[in-house]
């Protein structure tokens, strides 16, 4: 056997950040503002080996140690107090096999990169809206979008993760896996959320040819909500699946209800679609247009810029429509929200034979596969005085839907779910724990909510 490297022997390599650099309070902030920890050190890494160097440091050390892409983490899971942050964001090349129909994508890369060097070869990957969340967590998490129900998850189109896992007592190496070698942890990473198991670098995905989409946005009173909401929670699961729609109900405040969706058609095809929606109270402003995929990336996004900094999330899923009770509840609750940046969201996944819904709950880690719709419940706010207010309001809002929807999405942790392992990874659980005893059996990977170590099967 190898021997091993005696403690402290490795050095960082990659852009170093440390408390004292000028950039280092770039460097630790998180997008969620309502964290805000102070690292030993931060590694800024360039290469595959500057994550090795990274793991092998932190492990000779006994250091703690964060991965990190988008900084999206929900409730700050990839950032640390005294620990190492091992950031990938400077890996962020792109390299399209349109012959083969697939993308070799390095994990640092924010989604908007990823949707503009795809576009240039017209080609496509199912995954979310935001610009600047990491493809790193996106797709590990799942990754839900408006191309979901006609291609699926972000994960279902993942077909080879390179990554960098904990080896022996110190060390540190690179492994491949795929449908052919390491197929467990290529499972696990299909859902099985960011960070759990080692440090992805590379992705391979499948892609698909995309030129011009036809995209609308509907806009309606507050006051049409026990109308709109559920003739929307009827339609979007039962339309077409290369529709994929969303609708956002805001504060009372603000009092607006917004749904907005993606065809893979013409506009006057969208048009007739969306006619059982507009006949759902009376709407206020009507867009339906064609245009080229990356315009329609480009206006999804627009609702996550110039958001208040510091946020309180949690998600769930609906099976159903809600009853009309559970409409009752979200009146109320956003009616006496705590102030006028607090939404409720959903968006269709399932229904009508949608390639979410076709995949078995088991055949990747994410099991919520005959979910209709998902939600996420959601309060912003600036001054840390609002802080309390605001989530305890999302707190009580969760708790009083509970009767109507299932689980959460890893993607939108919750610190506050106490039976968190059962909301997000459900039947799959037991399986993720034996693939982290057997890619991770010192627990290198851990954080908050991170998968814990399998017992050892029985023989």
């Amino acid at each position: 056997m190898a021997k091993q490297k005696k403690k402290g022997a490795t050095r960082l390599t990659g852009r170093i950040v440390r408390p004292g650099n000028p950039s280092y309070h770039k460097a630790r902030m998180e997008y969620n503002r309502r964290f805000s920890k102070f690292p030993r050190v931060i590694v800024f890494c360039r290469r595959t080996q500057d994550v090795i160097n990274a793991v092998k440091w932190a492990r000779e050390r006994g250091v703690r140690l964060r991965a990190r892409s988008g900084r999206h983490s929900y409730e700050g899971f990839s950032s640390v107090n005294g620990g190492i942050i091992i950031d990938v964001s400077e890996m962020n090349k792109v390299q399209v096999d349109r012959k083969r129909m697939v993308a070799h994508v390095q994990t640092g890369n924010p989604l908007a990169r990823v949707y503009r060097k795809l576009w240039d070869k017209r080609v496509a990957l199912p995954a979310g809206t935001a610009p600047d969340v990491g493809i790193a967590g996106l797709a590990s998490g799942g990754g839900i979008g408006l191309l979901s129900r006609k291609y699926g998850l972000t994960c279902d189109n993942l077909k080879q993760v390179k990554m960098v896992v904990a080896s022996g007592r110190y060390g540190a190496k690179t492994i491949v896996a795929n449908k052919k070698k390491h197929s467990d942890l290529l499972w696990a990473s299909r859902g099985g959320g960011g960070g759990n198991f080692g440090i992805a670098t590379r992705f391979t995905f499948r892609v698909r040819p995309i030129q011009s989409v036809s995209i609308y946005s509907i806009t309606w009173k507050w006051r049409h909500l026990e109308r709109v909401l559920p003739a929307w929670q009827r339609w979007a699961p039962s339309v077409t699946n290369r529709l994929t729609s969303t609708i956002e109900v805001a504060a009372k405040q603000v009092g607006t209800i917004v749904s907005t969706g993606q065809l893979l058609g013409s506009k006057e095809e969208l048009r007739r679609l969306i006619r059982p929606l507009l006949k759902a109270g009376t709407p206020v402003k009507v867009m339906v247009r064609t245009v080229p995929f990356i315009e329609a990336t480009k206006f999804f996004a627009a609702g996550d810029l110039n958001l208040e900094p510091k946020f309180k999330i949690t998600g769930a899923y609906g099976f159903h429509p809600l009853p009309r009770e559970g409409i009752r509840i979200i009146r109320k609750f956003l009616s006496q929200a705590p102030n006028r940046h607090s939404t409720v969201w959903s968006q269709s996944l399932g229904g009508a034979g949608s390639a979410v819904s076709r995949v078995s709950p088991t055949a990747t880690a994410y099991p919520h596969r005959k979910a209709e719709t998902i939600y996420e419940l959601s309060a912003r706010w600036r001054n840390n005085s609002e802080q309390q207010r605001n989530i305890q309001w999302v707190k009580r809002f969760r708790k009083a839907l509970r009767p109507f929807v299932v689980g959460d999405y890893v993607n939108f942790p919750d610190l506050q779910i106490k039976n968190w392992p059962k909301a997000y990874y459900g039947v799959n659980f037991p399986r993720l724990k034996q693939v982290k005893r057997k890619y991770d059996p010192h627990n290198v990977f851990r954080f908050a909510q991170s998968i814990p170590v399998g017992k050892k099967p029985r023989r």
